[in-house]
């Protein structure tokens, strides 16, 4: 008998621990970054190799992990996605790894920051835009003043390879982050931000 009430004991705090706000941040990020690497593999599987650039698989983590937890989290998913993606798959090349990272930072910070002010469409929109604009500065940058090559890379040749998977953003990613703020009962205050 002894045992039994230990043992619901047990179950009692394993369910403490998992209610807990800071453990629901950390396993979510850990399954967002592993979304993060698993979900341009398959997008490259399924639909070849420009697949990535055509429905921008590894945004989607980050975007949501930005609108659900907030800018640490979204950063290190986008720091995770980048890195681990290259070490497995060797994509993005190792050349344009960098740009990729900072691509998805600029989107992780702005849609965190945005999600504060605004509701997760209209954050979601304005990160989008600002967030091409601010990518845009990054390549001149690295062109014009540091000399760097940026290996073909095109703000504008980007937006429209990447039109389908910007649809799927605006379309999928608030929806996805209400349903996973739902579905681990955090409100949008409670992000770890």
């Amino acid at each position: 008998m002894l045992e039994k009430v230990k043992t619901l004991e047990n179950k009692n705090y394993l369910g403490e621990i998992l209610s807990n706000k800071k453990v629901k941040y950390v396993i979510g990020t850990i399954l967002l970054c592993g979304i993060g690497i698993a979900l341009p593999r398959i997008f490259h599987v399924l639909a070849g190799s420009s697949a990535g650039s055509t429905f921008l698989p590894m945004h989607l983590a980050v975007l949501i992990a930005a609108l659900v937890f907030g800018t640490t989290s979204a950063c290190l998913v986008a720091g995770s996605s980048v890195i681990f993606s290259y070490l497995l798959t060797g994509m993005p090349t190792l050349a344009r790894m960098p740009y990729m990272l900072i691509e998805l930072l600029i989107y992780a910070i702005l849609l965190s920051v945005a999600n504060k002010k605004m509701n997760s469409y209209l954050s979601l929109i304005a990160t989008i835009i600002l967030g091409r604009i601010l990518y845009a500065g990054v390549l001149a940058i690295s062109i014009h003043v540091l000399g760097l090559p940026t290996y073909g890379i095109s703000v504008i040749e980007s937006i429209k390879a990447g039109l389908p998977g910007i649809m799927i953003q605006i379309i999928c990613v608030p929806f996805l982050a209400k349903v996973i703020q739902k579905g681990v009962k955090l409100d949008k205050n409670d992000n770890n931000r």
